[in-house]
């Protein structure tokens, strides 16, 4: 998956002429901006930031997927909001992997309840986790924490849930990820670049939270 967050339309437009398909945004007011300028455009968008209630609505009108679902209420609204004439919700629950109070997601071992109740929603697909390492840089802890959300999907799927998604990667660990079983990387400045200080951003998009 690119992440194309911050980066406009004319980024997103070149990487999809380039065989790309799948891109991620954070900011939903910006995505939306986003959505309208490249509407006709075959795109799979995944909202992988951390959602707040007030914007369920919208993420679940326009997005394809949702990484990062890590409260049974913010799945709830998702599941009531999401228009019955789309395709299921394809939604991945968040695992802190790296335990860091600034991250969220589940603790390692509460996933598989937060799983089940996803699962039993309706307009909503579970397929997986998702899960951020922390910033260390050392290849020996990235892959132990990237080892702890595999095995959490080890044991949903033992717990007889269906499931196929490992997103966790971005463009410092992606290796480290794939050798632990990653099926999904979350990739920006290794296709796009470093966000510099003149990011995109739609008009009334400055300051927005997800």
């Amino acid at each position: 998956m690119a992440v194309s967050k911050t980066h406009p339309p004319g980024a997103v437009r070149e990487a999809f002429a380039a065989g790309q398909r799948h891109f991620g945004e954070n900011y939903v007011q910006e995505a939306l901006a986003k959505m309208d300028a490249l509407a006709g455009l075959p795109v799979t968008w995944h909202f992988i930031g951390a959602l707040q209630g007030n914007k369920a609505k919208a993420v679940a009108a326009r997005f394809d997927w949702v990484h990062g679902v890590d409260r049974e209420r913010i799945a709830e609204l998702l599941s009531r909001h999401r228009p019955a004439g789309l395709a299921p919700l394809e939604v991945c629950v968040e695992v802190n992997i790296s335990r860091e109070a600034t991250k969220g997601g589940v603790a390692p071992g509460e996933a598989l309840a937060l799983a089940r109740r996803v699962a039993a929603l309706p307009g909503l697909r579970f397929r997986g986790l998702m899960g951020m390492a922390s910033p260390s840089g050392e290849p020996a802890r990235l892959r132990a924490e990237f080892a702890v959300l595999r095995r959490e999907l080890e044991a949903i799927r033992a717990a007889g849930l269906a499931a196929d998604t490992l997103s966790m990667g971005m463009s410092h660990d992606w290796r480290e990820a794939l050798a632990e079983g990653a099926t999904m990387l979350r990739i920006g400045t290794a296709i796009f670049g470093a966000r510099g200080g003149h990011a995109w951003r739609p008009a009334g998009a400055v300051g927005e939270a997800a």
